[in-house]
């Protein structure tokens, strides 16, 4: 595999094994070289690595802090420092090398003389599973790339491993092949939970497939003629030109199979807070609970697949304040990441419609200063002053953030019959959370408090003990809305809308806020925007914002909705976290202004890639 970096052929090999060939001798040496296929996986909510965390515009971090253990690559891509000689979080060759052992295993797997029939297969198609990762994980990043069948032999010659990129089309044919080669022969749900968590299933085979299938019917890759230009040396066009609803429908049937093991044979199911038997517990924290546990509590109904290789604590340690009046000085919850106003402002009103929309409200005014009166202690702290657009808001808005005022339900305080004895955050100047300088935030005035599991507590000056959790990739609220969409796009029709309509509402349903039809209907002052195909397109496109918030889809969906300028034409802004009192507070300072242009929506390939493989074309504006 010259072509795609320099390293040795083999480079992960088994503990204990010194030749490729004793890799497949016994069962427990060819089980390691499945978990080698494992290891490849990107670390998905891992802050310094992940591109769709702090990559985007949905995260900020602190600029100028001294923070080498945690690192910048990710940041500097949403501060427009991605380059074409050395680009951020590559991987390219990564990923590379992870196909090629792929390849390795599916070529020497039936060697193993003590493995039974049952479980090869099984093995087997978890590796295609993870060759079909591979390629969509390197298709969304670079767009067109070359397809990795089978690995080269050792003495191919010089050109023949100077491959070209495959088509877009190509490559998500190919996905789709492997994984409808995978589906059939993997178990629906792992046969040891204690110990196969986090192995590829059928559910989350099919699951992958629909979103595979949607992200393939999407504008960035669906009739793209921004992406005309990028074409082989030999003139073949990379990117299809003519946008086919048909895809869509392949989508939306992926969608419905999924759909129907998930829900109907599996009996998974919308994730709830079943309560604590400890306390009579008040409707606003279960539904808190049962929004902030559906992405934090692991394996919980609505965790379709979760990557055992990237488990958080440190994501949760720099969402959290330090609310322990005892130990307010604990290093180790530096606050280092935060959500800008935009974000804070895209969440629904209680109504379930966006803030511009609402009637009820007087949209001009969000940023006026109002009293919490008891009516709304248990959102936030009763006698403190906040602003409006604080007030009455969705369940999501204060499940997944943390701000001014604002109740933070747990950290080692579980009874909420009286709120007054709850943690809330106190961000002005001169009070518990303020900012503490270049290296300790707060960052905007809004903390993720999604990340953080609500049985976290202070232990000690030094100590916080932490509930670790795997990172969701897929959940069935994810799911649901990629059905919505597919269901949305594949015709123009009040059929169509209607199925879509009937997942929204499941997800709406479970975050407290009313129907699709009742909230335009009721509230909104553009009331038949569902009734359309483009209205709804823009309601679903938010749902999907709202209730994935912070887990890493944002950065990728703008992108395949080719939307991505709009968004990063707003800018990053923060409240004047230098100030005491409210009015001054809720001022709005610039951090930062991004550019988004057709560039960015693809990585560049690495120049010394081009210069090694000649028949390789880089990315259009790179």
């Amino acid at each position: 595999m010259g072509s795609f970096n320099s390293c040795t052929y083999l480079d992960v090999v088994p503990d204990g094994v010194s030749k490729l060939e004793n890799a497949f001798t016994m069962r427990n040496q060819a089980q390691k070289f499945l978990y080698t296929c494992y290891s490849y996986m990107p670390k998905e909510g891992q802050l310094s690595s992940d591109p769709g965390l702090l990559g985007g515009d949905e995260l900020w971090n602190l600029e100028n802090a001294n923070l080498p253990a945690f690192g910048f690559a990710a940041f500097n891509i949403a501060r427009g420092l991605q380059n074409s000689s050395s680009p951020l979080i590559d991987h390219w060759g990564g990923l590379y090398i992870a196909l090629r052992d792929c390849n390795i295993f599916l070529d020497n797997i039936n060697n193993v003389a003590d493995l039974q029939a049952w479980e090869r297969d099984q093995w087997i198609a978890e590796v295609k599973f993870l060759k079909a990762y591979y390629h969509f994980y390197l298709v969304k990043m670079y767009g067109p790339v070359p397809i990795i069948r089978k690995n080269l032999p050792i003495d191919a010659g010089i050109e023949e491993v100077k491959v070209q990129r495959n088509t877009v089309d190509e490559c998500f044919s190919y996905i789709v092949e492997l994984l409808d080669e995978a589906i059939p022969v993997l178990p629906s749900s792992v046969r040891n939970p204690n110990e196969e968590l986090g192995r590829i299933t059928k559910a989350i085979a099919v699951s992958f497939k629909a979103k595979v299938l949607v992200t393939a019917a999407s504008p960035v890759f669906n009739g793209n003629t921004d992406q005309a230009s990028l074409m082989n040396k030999d003139g073949r066009q990379l990117f299809n030109q003519t946008k086919e609803v048909s895809k869509w429908e392949k989508a939306l049937v992926a969608c419905e199979q999924a759909i129907q093991l998930c829900e109907n044979e599996l009996g998974m199911k919308l994730y709830t807070y079943p309560g604590n038997p400890q306390f009579n517990l008040s409707a606003v924290t279960l539904q808190e609970l049962t929004l902030r546990n559906a992405f934090a509590e692991k394996w919980n109904d609505d965790i379709i697949w979760a990557n055992t290789q990237s488990v958080h604590n440190f994501t949760q340690q720099v969402s959290v304040p330090r609310f322990d009046p005892r130990y307010p000085d604990i290093p180790i919850l530096k606050n280092l990441i935060g959500a800008p106003i935009k974000v804070a402002e895209q969440f629904y009103t209680k109504n379930g419609i966006p803030l511009a929309d609402d009637k009820t409200l007087i949209y001009n005014n969000r940023y006026d200063i109002q009293n919490v009166g008891a009516a709304y202690r248990r959102y936030m702290r009763e006698g403190a002053q906040t602003i409006n657009m604080h007030f009455d808001r969705e369940p999501r808005f204060y499940a997944y953030l943390g701000f001014d005022t604002g109740i933070w339900y747990g950290e080692g305080i579980f009874n909420d019959a009286n709120p007054t004895t709850l943690y809330a955050v106190a961000a002005r100047r001169g009070q518990s959370n303020q900012k503490r300088g270049s290296d300790d935030g707060p960052i905007t005035g809004y903390y993720i408090k999604k990340y953080v599991h609500f049985q976290n507590t202070t232990l000690s000056a030094t100590s916080y003990s932490m509930v670790s959790y795997p990172w969701p990739l897929i959940r069935l609220s994810d799911l649901f809305l990629l059905y919505a969409e597919a269901a949305n796009e594949a015709g123009d029709n009040e059929l169509n809308r209607s199925k879509a309509i009937v997942y929204l509402n499941k997800v709406r349903n479970r975050a407290g806020i009313p129907n699709v039809e009742d909230a335009w209907t009721n509230y909104s002052l553009n009331p038949n925007k569902f009734r359309s195909q483009n209205g709804l397109r823009q309601i679903i496109h938010q749902e999907r914002l709202n209730e994935l918030a912070f887990e890493g889809h944002r950065y990728w969906d703008i992108r395949r909705w080719k939307t991505a300028p709009e968004y990063y034409n707003l800018p990053i802004q923060a409240w004047d976290l230098t100030q005491s009192a409210p009015q001054d507070f809720y001022r709005k300072v610039l951090i930062a202004k991004q550019t988004f242009t057709t560039k960015d929506y693809f990585w560049p390939i690495r120049l010394s890639n081009l210069t090694v493989n000649n028949n390789l074309v880089q990315n259009v504006g790179w």
